[in-house]
Parts: structure tokens; sequence; C-alpha cells
């Protein structure tokens, strides 16, 4: 196709989506402003955005507001299925992992966590939040609540926590197995925003999970908060047959 048959904003997304492919700006990285972008193209604001638009529906970039235009990364996919391998499904994309722990403390259950892991309310529970970062990028941040009754001492091995399912089979010989999942979008929290290095305006995937052992004992009830941008969460055939199953004997 000849050149000047292109849209100059096309022309330009070209140009962008050549320097984003050739490594020019990498995934993470802040393009130039709007206005830096129409003095190095000599067109107006609108036709930059245009561009901008355009490689935005593509998934290359994406648009924080207030903070600027990055080069999106491609969505990192996580099966949601019957075992909990976020570890293994990290490292299988070829994806480096790291953890930070937040928090690992003891609290009475509240009357939403008693309710999910079948204690009374007050009861004891340890909880542990870990934010999480994909190639040195947050991604999610996870809290678990877990009975200290049959766990009394899991907050002794915060140097294992950056596995829980390694730490629950190494040291109480308990399998860590997905009984449900449910995922909403939402609006990111303040606080949350600040570790996801996200605007308060952006969404974000929001998984709560009932994890149970071998024996089928609720043994987790964990909530994790996944950048919207960045997660593509993937429900697995055997995961959609067990809750088929369970829901066609209630019927």
């Amino acid at each position: 196709m000849n050149r000047d048959t292109v849209p100059v904003y096309a022309q330009i997304a070209n140009e962008l989506r050549q320097n984003i492919n050739q490594g020019v700006y990498q995934v993470g990285d802040k393009l130039p402003t709007e206005n830096q972008l129409s003095e190095h193209f000599s067109v107006n604001r609108h036709t930059v955005r245009r561009a901008i638009a355009l490689l935005k529906s593509e998934g290359l970039l994406r648009v924080d507001q207030g903070r600027g235009t990055f080069v999106a990364g491609i969505p990192i996919r996580y099966p949601i299925g019957k075992r909990v391998r976020y570890n293994a499904t990290m490292t299988e994309q070829g994806l480096e992992m790291s953890f930070q722990l937040l928090q690992a403390i003891e609290i009475p259950a509240s009357l939403v966590v008693a309710n999910n892991l079948k204690v009374s309310c007050g009861d004891k529970v340890a909880l542990i939040e870990r934010l999480t970062f994909v190639d040195d990028q947050p991604i999610s941040i996870s809290t678990g609540h877990f009975p200290l009754s049959y766990f009394p001492n899991i907050l002794s091995f915060q140097h294992k926590m950056w596995s829980i399912s390694q730490l629950l089979r190494e040291v109480y010989g308990c399998d860590h197995i997905r009984q449900s999942t449910r995922v909403s979008a939402r609006v990111v929290r303040p606080q949350d925003a600040r570790l996801l290095r996200l605007p308060l305006n952006h969404p974000i995937l929001l998984a709560e999970s009932i994890n149970v052992d071998q024996d089928g004992r609720i043994i987790e009830y964990g909530i994790t908060r996944f950048r919207g941008d960045r997660m593509e969460l993937v429900f697995e055939n055997e995961l959609l047959d067990t809750l088929n199953s369970k829901r066609s004997s209630k019927l």
C-alpha cells in the first residue's frame, strides 16, 4: 500500500509499533507525552491520540490516567485449576518471580473469614499477605487466612512463605487443593494501588478462593487482587467439571 494512502495516525502507530517490537520502548516504559509526540511527528494532539488509541486496542499500550502512556506486557496466563500452582505456572511461562511478605500475623477470625473457614467467629487464624512480582513488576497481592487450630506454628515459617503450597506440603504433609474460586472486577483500593503501582481508578481482578487438603478439610480462605491489565485468569476444565457436578447434585 502506498504510504500516502495510509492515514497519518496509522503511520505514527506503525512507527511506534515498530519501536516497541525493536525494543526501543520496552514493557513498562513510559512513552513521551502527547505534546512531545505531537512535536516529534509534526502533527496535532488529536492525531497522536488516535495513534495511541489504535495501539491501546491492540494491547500494546495502556493509558494510566494522571500518569501517562506505558508499554503494556503480554497478559500473563494463570490457569485456575484443581491445584494451587501459582509459582509453577509462572515459571513454566519463563517468568521470573519474586515476593515481598507484607505481613504474617495472628488475628481473630471475622464473621466473613469464620464462615469461609468453617470455624467460630473470633477463633485464632494466621493472616499471611504477600506482594508478588513478575520480572520486577508487581502483579498481585494475596491475603491468605489459615486456621491456627490446624497450623499452630505456621507463622514461624516466614522463610518458607515464598510458596504456601510447598510450606504446607513439607511441614504439615498437607495438600493444597482448590475447592472453589469466585472472580469479580472492581476498582483498586488506595493501599493496593500504591503497592501495585496503579492509578486509583484502575480495574483489578478479585479472586476469592477456598482451598482444602487431601481429606477435603478447609485449610485456607484466600483473597487475591490481580492487576487487570497484566493477568488473564483461565478456568481449566477439571475445575469447571467439578463445579458443574456439584451444582447438578444440588438440583
